[in-house]
């Protein structure tokens, strides 16, 4: 298996976009110490390699009315493929959902959920993750502050 970080200078370069996924190649080599043309064809190994997944903007949730951050635990009533299928199919449905991870533990999902409030929030539960026949119980924390989010 091809190694797909070669060695610091590749981590340089991928902690540069993290911070900046904007900066111009020349900016890029120029604070790695390569030049234009040597930086470039590593950025696109790790963009072929699949270490660069792609490049997004980040957009302030709030532009979209989605105030409040509430992370909800879900534990299935069983864990069957077909229960397990439903649940997750009606997840990538939900623009509500940011982030949806199966774990371990006494819950079986935790999902980042964004809305305008508590009463959409409450909507929310009720319209799509109640009405679910697959959900046993859902425990929702709301989160007050975040300290640190950090992007890969």
């Amino acid at each position: 298996m091809t190694q797909k970080i070669a060695d610091d200078i590749d981590r340089r370069i991928l902690k540069e976009l993290v911070a900046d996924a904007r900066i111009t190649n020349n900016e890029l080599a120029e604070r790695v110490g390569l030049s234009a043309s040597a930086c470039l064809r590593r950025l696109r190994r790790l963009e072929e390699t699949g270490v660069i997944q792609g490049y997004a903007a980040l957009v302030d949730p709030a532009v979209e009315g989605w105030t409040m951050t509430a992370i909800a635990s879900i534990r299935l009533s069983r864990q069957h493929d077909d229960e397990i299928q439903m649940f997750e199919n009606a997840v990538q449905s939900w623009d509500e959902v940011l982030e949806c991870h199966l774990v371990t533990g006494s819950r079986d999902y935790v999902l980042k959920v964004m809305s305008a409030g508590l009463e959409q929030y409450e909507r929310f539960i009720k319209d799509k993750i109640a009405k679910l026949k697959c959900v046993d119980t859902i425990e929702t924390s709301f989160v007050m502050n975040t300290i640190k989010a950090r992007r890969f």
